[in-house]
């Protein structure tokens, strides 16, 4: 990648940013209403009330919350989606107690939740878990039964059956798709992180910005917004980046595919 590719690519990325800065400092210019934010003053209640140990007490255990709840849901929609997959029964059995659960938004539950488990971390976790297992869940089904059949068969023919033929056919198959339902799960889990943190909660970023917002303090509030959507640019770029190199063979079978049209 040379010098050029770098410096485009580093512009189209922040073209649009410094747009809509540009304009909504110019559209905040002469406002006096104290519940419009400035850029200005934005940036000044983050280094000013954000930065130091606020930072870290209430950023610190929503990370916490964000990172186990969604990780857990990987985890088990993966394991789940390629079990459920592999079999047309229990597609069959499950498929009306999936639709089910996942037509019920999550944060329905929240107050069931904190009633059953308590106001400490679980509840926040387990809701976190629940909101994002579905994309993982499903899309890991749909990858697994979107395999190629002929390969499928191909695979059977030589001989390659059980562990391998899961290691080495299945889950690379599959893994776009798995892929698509991690990304999808990821602004579920900051949303829920926030949500879960609005009600009943002694730390956090949604309950530091629900502190500030009771009390007034709209700068600092719309700090913590920034945060949050800050966090959402690093986990998309951190997503990316991991993406790119387990799916490298996909993008470069699409880039050869494209050139030979």
């Amino acid at each position: 990648m040379n010098a050029r590719t770098v410096t485009r690519r580093v512009f189209m990325a922040l073209a649009l940013p410094i747009i809509i800065i540009v304009l909504w400092w110019i559209g905040t210019l002469n406002n006096t209403n104290p519940f419009v934010p400035k850029p200005v003053n934005v940036v000044t209640d983050l280094v000013t009330v954000w930065a130091g140990p606020l930072l870290i007490e209430q950023v610190g255990p929503s990370l916490y919350r964000l990172g186990v709840g969604l990780g857990g849901a990987i985890v088990v929609g993966v394991l789940l989606g390629i079990l459920v997959g592999l079999s047309r029964v229990a597609r069959k059995l499950t498929g009306p107690l999936f639709e089910f659960v996942r037509a019920v938004p999550p944060p329905v539950l929240l107050p069931v939740l904190l009633l059953v488990i308590g106001i400490d971390d679980r509840s926040k976790i387990f809701l976190i878990f629940l909101g994002c297992l579905w994309p993982v869940l499903l899309n890991t089904i749909d990858g697994v039964r979107s395999v190629d059949q002929v390969l499928g068969d191909t695979t059977r023919t030589y001989g390659l059956r059980g562990w391998s033929r899961l290691r080495y056919f299945v889950l690379p198959a599959s893994m776009p798709r798995i892929m698509t339902g991690i990304r999808l799960a990821l602004p579920i889990a900051i949303i829920l992180m926030v949500v879960s943190e609005l009600y009943a909660a002694l730390d956090g970023l949604g309950y530091q910005i629900m502190l500030f917002k009771q009390t007034f303090q709209t700068g600092p509030m719309w700090a913590g917004i920034f945060i949050i959507g800050f966090i959402g640019i690093v986990l998309a770029f951190i997503f990316r980046m991991i993406e790119r190199r387990v799916l490298a063979w996909y993008y470069g079978q699409r880039e050869v595919e494209t050139s030979e049209r």
